[in-house]
């Protein structure tokens, strides 16, 4: 970081004229070795090179990981709703491994939805929704209709 601030210092010294090509030279010469331009020795180079490509494999694992776990929900929501399935979906939980499963969250969130549906697909939902029907407002509503139907009938055979 010293490295870069100081070359940008020297180049818009010497782009003004006042010089700094003294120092240019001397840096110039460290840059062929990145080691040298990071501030670091041959080996402390080559251990923080290591660990940089251990952590993007990490988190390469990591969002792969992530995005089999999607596609396992979506794979689960189309067996669900009886949608097509996606080829594409397929091949990211098997470049994840078969290991892959659905987040806890996410597990609980469909198992509750399921139970919710179980339990409306039930007799027993089935009868609570027939509780919260108010008969009353049913008779009126097949009375009026009748009443209706009655009227149009008398109506029609009157100018016959």
């Amino acid at each position: 970081m010293t490295f870069f601030i100081k070359s940008m210092v020297s180049d818009q010294v010497k782009n003004l004229g006042l010089g700094g090509g003294t120092e240019e030279k001397k840096e110039e010469g460290g840059t062929s070795d990145p080691a040298a331009a990071r501030g670091m020795t041959r080996e402390e180079y080559e251990e923080y090179q290591k660990q940089m490509i251990e952590e993007k494999m990490e988190r390469d694992a990591a969002f792969t990981q992530k995005k089999a776990e999607r596609a396992c929900l979506r794979v689960h929501l189309r067996e669900k709703y009886r949608l097509p399935k996606s080829e594409m979906d397929e091949n990211q939980i098997q470049m994840a491994g078969d290991d892959v499963d659905l987040p806890e969250d996410l597990r609980k969130m469909v198992n509750e939805d399921q139970e919710e549906e179980e339990e409306k697909d039930s007799i027993l939902g089935h009868l609570q929704n027939l509780q919260n029907i108010d008969l009353d407002t049913i008779k009126e509503k097949a009375q009026t209709t009748f009443t209706e139907i009655k009227q149009t009938a008398e109506q029609k055979c009157s100018v016959m």
